[in-house]
């Protein structure tokens, strides 16, 4: 081994490995599964973690590692682990303990896994983000099911006094969630009935029936399909004339592909 690789493996860690501990199915299509770790390990998973799902019944999986800059390294023989973004829902680092809601729509390795999820099951988290929010008078929140627990997350975050609109498509109203928001911010729950998730423009219909506050400081977080996230952008940059730093739009998973949400 030269020096060099000497150092590249001396700046390499594990990744941080936790256990189920629960599986709760809190909709027809949400499945949430508590995770068991250190609390050093949920503290600084979130709130939007990088997971790392082992195939179904690996009771070994062979674990990539992560260098300091949070880079991943995948060893030869981890093809069998894939990465994926999700938000928790909840997180308590005091009791080592943290709630990922995955959307059981499709046969997508994250989709099949937590089908499957078992009390003592592995999985992973290497690194993390922000939701990228940002204090507002006036917020604009949108997104299908894969963005209900960042959106979940926001609404609770916001000040007493925000003013607003969430605007969420699901199914229908079997999956609808208990949220809580402050009392200015109206949540409003689109349903697309028996219409295959991504294959409707309810979402970008219901923000295209919206005007832009007139004198307020507005943000507009954005979560869903691709497709629907792009067309709500376009509108918020150009009816709304948003800056970069007035929205946050991404898309969660691509139709057609197997839902790999980030949140």
């Amino acid at each position: 081994m030269t020096p060099a690789d000497a150092a590249f493996v001396e700046g390499l860690r594990p990744v941080d490995v936790l256990t189920v501990v629960g599986v709760t199915d809190v909709t027809p299509s949400v499945r949430r599964v508590t995770l068991r770790g250190t609390a050093e390990a949920v503290a600084a998973a979130g709130p939007t973690v990088n997971l790392l799902v082992p195939r179904v019944d690996d009771a070994a999986p062979h674990w990539p590692q992560v260098q300091r800059d949070g880079r991943i390294v995948w060893p030869q023989g981890s093809h069998g682990v894939a990465l994926r973004s999700y938000t928790a829902r909840r997180q308590d680092p005091g009791a080592g303990e943290i709630d990922i809601d995955f959307v059981l729509h499709g046969d997508g390795p994250a989709a099949s896994w937590a089908a499957a999820a078992r009390p003592g099951a592995l999985l992973a988290v290497a690194g993390a983000a922000s939701l990228a929010e940002r204090p507002a008078r006036w917020v604009l929140l949108a997104g299908d099911e894969t963005a209900l627990p960042a959106i979940s997350r926001l609404l609770a975050a916001l000040a007493p006094d925000t003013s607003g609109i969430a605007l969420l498509e699901v199914a229908g109203p079997e999956e609808e969630q208990p949220l809580t928001a402050p009392p200015g911010v109206a949540v409003r729950w689109l349903h697309r009935g028996a219409t295959a998730p991504g294959e409707t423009t309810l979402l970008a219909d219901a923000v295209a029936a919206l005007d832009r506050p007139e004198g307020e400081d507005v943000f507009a977080w954005v979560g869903a399909e691709s497709a629907a996230v792009r067309t709500i952008r376009a509108d918020l940059r150009g009816r709304w004339g948003l800056g970069r730093a007035q929205h946050h739009a991404i898309g969660y998973w691509r139709r057609g592909r197997a839902m790999a949400p980030a949140g």
